[in-house]
């Protein structure tokens, strides 16, 4: 069963997405960020130490099919899976297919975060269990000034519309409160 948490920044979706997995005893936290500076490697302190200290994390933003196949080797099994945070995964594969000279084929690198999403869906499916995945609603703001933000957005949007589509159950994370928008 797979459930989409959704919401703005700080609304409580991770929160909420780790409560629903809390009273499992092997869980498998996907960790899309990579900590460039201090400030984000601060926010993934912060996520790490409140996050149950027996769970597993994995450090992963592509390639999930090889990932999924080391974890198979490892014979554990996981009843409980998260990945935070699509939205961030989006930008690490969207930041490192620009090109130097400005020319960017945006349907291109949309392509390439569509591959890994289909590949992070069926991966998470094998697993077999309860499956969490959290992800920024950003289209509900102004349309960015720059081609750059708009374009993440745009992906953004369309990956979360995939996503959904394919989730079990989905909540929209307003100030902390979780609001089923699909789902029993």
């Amino acid at each position: 069963m797979i459930t989409l948490v959704t919401g703005g920044a700080r609304s409580g979706k991770s929160s909420f997405g780790e409560s629903i997995l809390e009273n499992e005893s092997e869980v498998l936290y996907i960790a899309t960020s990579i900590p460039f500076d201090q400030e984000m490697k601060a926010r993934v302190k912060k996520h790490r130490d409140h996050r149950p200290s027996h769970w597993h994390t994995l450090e992963s933003y592509k390639d999930f099919q090889a990932e999924f196949e080391k974890i198979s080797g490892k014979n554990i099994a996981y009843n409980g899976v998260i990945i935070d945070c699509i939205t961030i995964m989006i930008s690490n594969i969207l930041l490192e297919s620009l090109s130097d000279d400005g020319n960017d084929d945006y349907d291109l690198i949309e392509q390439k975060v569509i591959f890994e999403i289909d590949n992070l869906i069926k991966g998470l499916r094998s697993f077999n269990c309860k499956v969490v995945v959290v992800t920024n609603e950003v289209g509900s703001g102004i349309v960015p000034e720059n081609k750059l933000s708009r374009e993440f957005r745009d992906i953004a949007g369309r990956v979360n519309q995939r996503l959904a589509k394919e989730a079990d159950e989905v909540y929209l994370v307003v100030s902390g409160i979780p609001v089923r928008i699909k789902g029993e």
